[in-house]
């Protein structure tokens, strides 16, 4: 009887006790689970975008102990450090012989923020990353063809994670904004976010900076709630606003552009912290500074600069520089950096094509309508009025700041990249839309209870359709070719010695596959090839992919001096050799027209 008893217990529990709600969880931790399975096995992509890669391999070398050193090599990289270096040898004579520019050593990493290759580094750590191509076993390749590059999935999977985890904290905001229907239903809407997925296969670090924000969403609302009490408490109050501000600074470290959300904190705080907003606003600011602080010093140190080649990325894109032409440069004229007309004429000429373009797509489905049909509506809750015009100015400062930053990248890639700010704001996006969504539906004039559930089928079935569609046949190809073939790229670096240099127009697919210092092609094949090669340290390859072959015959090989690149293929093709006194003169089989490999001797072995 006894045992009897306590079956028939154990099952009541598991109807309509705590058990049911475990048993709901679980099924629901197992349906995320399985579309991330379906989504990795039909929509899987390896890196495509430079960003990922350069993120990979610098995390690698610090990984291994190398410190923040990198092997993708940007010729105005060296140019800031190797004039800061010889500026700090002011009164002594130069030594033309030493390695001002650091490029016969480790090259200090000038162009990432921190946070996202520390934490992959971490990832490295307790992960066993298997950086040799897979050929022979399945799902890393298909029929004995490379498939899928391991590193690359196991960055994926770590991000897939993270969108879970912001997926959550979506649940979490959206319950204390409004209530567990709205909660569930933009929990869901992420969960099943096609753009939320790319972004997390994508390698970049968009996730990371996401469970970012979404925190410093949760502070923000902690703050407002605790500035409502009738009587607040302000020591716990006042640990809110320096959570805020802290979470602030690891976001500018993430990525340097979510700096700027300082300005949306900080007017939130002055007008919804309390009696003592000014002092909140201060010691927010205080805190992110200091956060900041460290990282800055240290690249002054090394470069002179305190965000080095990422602090001109406003000037890339402008009419002065396009197509990385700055990042390109050994000698960039920098006279007209500090003209406010460039910047201008960038913001206007970006401004129209985000409002018309990024910012419906914000969510990646159509409920972004409801979100902005939405912003015209009064909310009973004065914490959902108030959180919305955090919202507001965040989506202002962004879209600012993303026109401004949009470079070369954004062309290459328009929806998944970097510079894209805009989808940080997607969770919420789906917060407000749903909550807009539920209002009408209650309004319905529903007789049955199924013809609701049908409504919210459609709702979720119309939104998710991108997604919907990602999952169906047919199947996409991982391998992001043309330009990155990984065994190709490990094949031309493994010629070459440990501590040689390669020259690419995938420098970051160089260094991060084939693990070789690779510096980017340079502006012309005469005179910064030859500065680099005789004055900083010797070229001894020149691999070059679709990227540059396919590229645009007259825009892109004729225009601009006899001393470009374009120029140089012209010799090559025409007349079937390579420029005179250029030192690269041989290059192996198997790969030419489509791609071009040039070394200073044969490494390769000669078939018999």
């Amino acid at each position: 009887m006894q045992i009897e008893e306590g079956l028939q217990t154990f099952i009541h529990k598991m109807e309509v006790g705590g058990g049911a709600r475990f048993l709901r969880a679980a099924a629901l931790v197992l349906a995320v689970l399985a579309l991330a399975l379906v989504f990795d096995l039909r929509a899987y992509r390896n890196f495509s975008t430079p960003e990922a890669m350069d993120s990979a391999q610098l995390a690698r070398n610090i990984a291994d102990g190398k410190g923040y050193t990198t092997l993708f090599i940007r010729p105005f990289s060296l140019y800031l450090v190797q004039r800061h270096n010889e500026a700090g040898v002011t009164g002594t004579v130069t030594n033309a012989g030493f390695d001002y520019a650091q490029i016969k050593t480790a090259h200090p990493d000038i162009a990432n923020a921190p946070v996202y290759p520390v934490v992959l580094a971490g990832l490295m750590k307790v992960r066993t990353f298997h950086y040799p191509v897979e050929l022979n076993k399945p799902f890393w390749s298909n029929n004995g063809k490379f498939s899928v590059y391991q590193p690359d999935f196991m960055i994926a999977m770590f991000n897939e994670f993270l969108l879970l985890t912001v997926a959550v904290l979506t649940f979490l905001i959206a319950r204390k904004l409004f209530d567990q229907t709205v909660a569930w239903f933009a929990a869901l809407l992420t969960i099943g976010c096609d753009l939320l997925w790319k972004f997390s296969v994508s390698g970049l670090s968009t996730m990371l900076l996401l469970v970012i924000f979404m925190g410093l969403v949760w502070c923000v609302l902690k703050i407002e709630e605790a500035a409502r009490d009738e009587r607040p408490d302000a020591r716990r109050l006042l640990l809110w606003v320096l959570a805020a501000g802290v979470l602030t600074g690891v976001g500018a470290l993430t990525r340097y552009s979510f700096g700027w959300v300082i300005i949306p904190v900080i007017l939130f705080l002055v007008l919804f912290s309390g009696q003592r907003r000014v002092l909140h606003a201060m010691a927010a600011l205080v805190v992110f500074v200091l956060v900041l602080a460290p990282w800055i010093v240290r690249n002054c140190v090394v470069s002179g600069t305190p965000f080095g080649t990422a602090g001109f990325a406003a000037y890339e894109g402008t009419f002065l520089s396009q197509n990385f032409q700055l990042e390109r440069s050994l000698h960039p004229d920098l006279s007209r950096v500090f003209w406010l007309t460039p910047y201008i004429y960038k913001l206007l000429g970006n401004l129209p094509g985000i409002v018309e373009t990024d910012l419906p797509r914000l969510g990646g489905s159509w409920a972004t309508l409801l979100f902005l049909t939405g912003l015209l509506l009064g909310f009973r809750s004065i914490a959902a009025r108030r959180i919305r015009y955090f919202l507001l100015m965040c989506l202002g400062m962004f879209i600012v700041c993303q026109a401004l930053g949009q470079t070369q990248l954004s062309v290459e890639s328009p929806e998944v990249n970097s510079e894209n700010l805009l989808v940080l704001l997607a969770p919420l996006v789906f917060i407000y839309g749903t909550s807009l969504f539920l209002t009408f539906l209650d309004q319905m004039d529903l007789s049955a209870a199924q013809l609701r559930y049908f409504v919210i089928a459609i709702f979720f079935a119309v939104s998710c359709l991108p997604m919907i569609a990602a999952l169906c046949p047919p199947k996409i190809s991982p391998v992001v070719y043309p330009p990155y073939f990984p065994p190709k790229i490990r094949q031309a670096a493994g010629w070459m010695n440990q501590n040689e240099l390669m020259m690419s127009d995938v420098p970051c697919a160089v260094a991060w596959y084939g693990q070789r210092q690779c510096v980017w092609l340079t502006l012309d094949w005469q005179n910064d090839f030859t500065d680099i090669n005789k004055n900083l340290k010797p070229i001894q390859a020149l691999y070059l992919t679709p990227k540059t072959m396919d590229g645009r015959f007259v825009t892109e090989w004729l225009e601009g001096s006899g001393r470009g690149w374009g120029s140089f293929l012209i010799k090559v093709l025409t007349d079937q050799r390579v420029p005179d006194n250029f030192p690269l003169t041989k290059s192996p089989s198997g790969f030419f027209p489509e791609q071009l490999f040039l070394t200073d001797h044969e490494r390769w072995p000669v078939a018999k």
